[in-house]
């Protein structure tokens, strides 16, 4: 009996794969009438993903999740090398179109295709999802408090206010959105907001989600974000259907590579070791690596330090592991902190934060992260760096409690001009609030986390609310087919 099919298509980078395809197995493991089809997309240059990708496909050959990798294309230019990130990314997935369309059409006539699950970022393939006929629903990847702020500001732009000016207030109403508690500071709003072809295009963007999209699955659970969720599922934002179905993480196989630090934490005390580590796009340079060192000694606080090299100026790689990790170390850096430390390249970051010798985070704030560390019980210390990450931090920090700050007006995307260098007394301070054992965010985090786990229990809010999803999606499939 042919099942029923749900394409999936993530955004390109770890991140988004990542997350779609634990989404994809959780939807497949709910209900066996259901297979889904993910068409990967990989960007040049990116190696990691693209070894991640050829893995995945692998490990799920003959089962109900399958991989069609589509060909990999050359990053869309004008020829103009100041091209805008806006143009860019429209251009990646128009350029991906007929791709998508002949995957999906090589498929029909062997599946019973129900509908189509988008990136965030990718909206423009729901007009593939209409040539054939099938619903696209969206899977957001960041906080549905992210998601309330998009539609708040979009809303002022469809109302063709100016949003620069807005942006420039730091009491206007542009800062006040009515899913949050306090106001939003200036130095969380992602720098793409200031950018003006970008904040168009991401304007669009959001518009799409209200009028292309059937349907929204938000990577969180009711407990952690009701205030935002409650204030766009009120039925006056002409929002669609949203699914709350998180937390959703990023289950790391245990790689030999990740060995060594796994047995090191075998031998601390329990919640006595802080791990630093800034995602798969995270690095800093020399003067910045010094501070931290001179931060984490200062502290006394056992660590493990996820430290990689960053790219060349101006190159799309991802930072890669130090050939040898003492180029980038003050002096005498690892002699002295033997006892305490231990600074490793690429980190199994899930299988850490598990670790019973974990006690706190100092993270990037990226949203899957985030949410590895609720899961887990890890309190965190936020240090963003780009993209939503300021904004992850900010409602982690000041909206939700659940976290202390190292820095958060640290922004990487800005390029030079708009870095500081965080200094070791920021960072030692940080740390050691993070660290106390008093700390009253270290309690809510506990029981965070056994709320996050509940919610995706037989009767939890985002079990329940997956379910609320399979169902609208099977209502797509042919009368009598169910």
């Amino acid at each position: 009996m042919k099942k029923f099919e749900v394409v999936f298509i993530p955004g390109p980078g770890m991140g988004h794969l990542a997350s779609t395809v634990e989404m994809a197995k959780l939807l497949v493991a709910r209900d066996a009438r259901l297979s889904v089809t993910v068409l990967a997309i990989k960007l040049p240059h990116d190696a990691q993903t693209a070894h991640h990708i050829q893995t995945l496909s692998a490990a799920f050959e003959g089962n109900s999740v399958r991989f069609i990798v589509l060909p990999e294309l050359i990053f869309p230019s004008d020829g103009n090398s100041s091209s805008s990130s806006s143009f860019l990314v429209e251009k990646l997935y128009e350029s991906y179109k007929p791709h998508v369309r002949q995957a999906v059409t090589n498929l029909i006539g062997s599946i019973n295709l129900v509908g189509f699950v988008i990136d965030m970022f990718c909206t423009t393939m729901s007009d593939v999802a209409k040539e054939f006929g099938v619903p696209c629903y969206l899977f957001y990847t960041s906080s549905a408090g992210f998601l309330a702020f998009s539609f708040h500001i979009q809303e002022f732009y469809e109302q063709n206010k100016n949003i620069e000016e807005l942006l420039q207030n730091p009491d206007g109403e542009l800062a006040n959105p009515p899913s949050f508690i306090n106001p939003v500071p200036r130095t969380a709003i992602p720098g793409f907001f200031f950018d003006k072809d970008m904040s168009v295009w991401f304007h669009d963007n959001t518009r799409k989600f209200r009028t292309e999209i059937q349907g929204i699955l938000i990577n969180t659970f009711v407990e952690m974000e009701s205030h935002m969720m409650k204030w766009m599922s009120n039925g006056s934002s002409k929002i669609p259907n949203l699914y709350a179905i998180g937390p959703i993480l990023q289950c790391n196989p245990s790689v030999n590579d990740g060995l060594e630090a796994l047995k090191w934490l075998d031998e601390q005390p329990v919640d006595s070791v802080v791990f630093l580590c800034f995602g798969s796009r995270g690095s800093f340079d020399k003067d910045q690596v010094a501070e931290i060192a001179r931060g984490l000694e200062r502290s006394g606080v056992r660590f493990l330090w996820a430290l990689r090299q960053p790219s060349p100026e101006g190159a799309m790689d991802v930072p890669n592991d130090y050939a040898d990790i003492n180029e980038a170390l003050p002096e005498g850096f690892l002699e002295r902190t033997r006892s305490v430390g231990r600074v490793i390249g690429w980190a199994p970051q899930a299988e850490i934060l598990a670790h019973p010798a974990t006690g706190g985070f100092v993270s990037h704030c990226g949203w899957n992260s985030t949410l590895e560390s609720l899961w887990h019980g890890v309190p965190m210390a936020a240090w963003p760096l780009y993209a939503e990450q300021q904004f992850n931090a900010f409602e982690m920090v000041a909206e939700l409690g659940l976290a202390v700050a190292v820095c958060l007006d640290y922004r990487k995307d800005l390029g030079r001009e708009g870095l500081r260098v965080v200094s070791c007394e920021e960072i030692e301070c940080g740390i050691r609030t993070l660290m106390d054992e008093g700390n009253e965010i270290r309690k809510k985090v506990k029981e965070k986390s056994e709320e996050s786990r509940r919610s995706m229990r037989d009767g939890g809010s985002s079990f329940v609310s997956l379910g609320r999803f399979i169902d609208d999606v099977l209502a797509n499939a042919p009368e009598g087919n169910h």
